[in-house]
């Protein structure tokens, strides 16, 4: 198994210079997932419209050494997968002699709600693909508008705190278990590179067994940090990502042939507030007797998700 040390030498498939916000998690994300692209093989990315893909190709150039497919927001998955079937049969036909591997990239806005429609059909029809969505709570690219990963409480444009709300009413979407429930070889929830902990390497570990080790369609959810959306400061953006972790809002695991398998269990289970606290979005919940109420339910939920999780990796009876 490499190590970090060891993938750091590998060359990068999307380059630096791109436009992205300092400290953004998607552009991490990308670079680590293709990384586990081995080098004899050649790669055609699609991307749904987005912060990364707006960023990352401003005419005439690119930050993608791959091939680079812009669609709509509601059809990276379509896309990816109708060229994954021509692929094939031009591979018959002898007219295609190099291997390629197809991946997808997209937020939550165009995962979640947005593009899981075309999202949903492409896992159904197997097609050999890996879509990775990097999930950063929000519609980011055009505004900080909530979506259905955005968790209860949030403050964003579109549900906004003040004296009548306490932001976004209700709870976030649970899209793995979805992707999970479309009987695909291999599904994944992980988060970006944090040196120093036992899951330092869990991104690339599962980027590797979707795009090399299964045939058909693989899924990966990741948590991307966004500085502008979530309010915190990019220096120590990493931490929060640990913090997810250690609290259970972001277990990592997943779930091969059906079959749940815990990547990391923390020792001592940390309460949601930790890593609500550090982020402004929630800051107002911190202030009232209500928002501490919305506090203590966010953590009923967390709590009874990690019970389930528990319970379908074989960890708790």
């Amino acid at each position: 198994m490499a190590t970090l040390k060891e993938l750091t030498k590998i060359p990068d498939r999307i380059t630096s210079g791109h436009r992205m916000c300092g400290g953004c998690g998607a552009p991490m994300i990308a670079k680590w997932v293709l990384k586990a692209v081995k080098p004899e093989h050649k790669a055609v990315i699609s991307n749904a419209t987005g912060c990364l893909e707006v960023s990352t190709t401003l005419y005439p150039y690119s930050a993608w050494k791959d091939s680079f497919i812009h669609t709509a927001f509601e059809n990276a998955a379509a896309t990816i997968s109708g060229t994954e079937a021509a692929y094939r049969v031009l591979k018959a036909k002898g007219q295609i002699k190099e291997e390629f591997k197809f991946i997808a990239f997209g937020g939550d806005g165009g995962t979640y709600d947005i593009g899981f429609q075309s999202l949903s059909g492409a896992m159904e029809r197997g097609h050999d693909m890996l879509y990775v969505c990097y999930d950063n709570g929000a519609y980011m690219n055009t505004g900080i508008q909530r979506s259905s990963a955005t968790p209860v409480g949030a403050d964003t444009t579109t549900s906004p705190q003040g004296s009548e709300s306490l932001g976004k009413k209700q709870g976030g979407k649970d899209l793995t278990m979805i992707m999970a429930a479309h009987n695909l070889p291999y599904v994944a929830q992980t988060v970006p590179v944090v040196p120093g902990t036992k899951y330092t390497m869990d991104l690339y570990n599962k980027a590797d067994r979707a795009i090399n080790e299964f045939r058909g369609a693989t899924f990966m959810n990741v948590l991307a940090p966004c500085p502008r959306g979530w309010r915190c400061d990019s220096a120590t953006e990493l931490e929060l990502i640990k913090l997810a972790v250690e609290t259970c809002y972001w277990p990592l695991y997943e779930v091969v042939n059906g079959e749940f398998k815990l990547s990391y269990k923390p020792k001592n289970k940390l309460p949601l507030e930790e890593w609500l606290k550090p982020q402004g979005r929630f800051k107002h919940l911190f202030s009232s007797e209500e928002g501490k109420a919305l506090i203590a339910k966010a953590q009923e939920e967390v709590d009874r998700k990690w019970k389930r999780l528990l319970f379908l990796c074989g960890e708790e009876e």
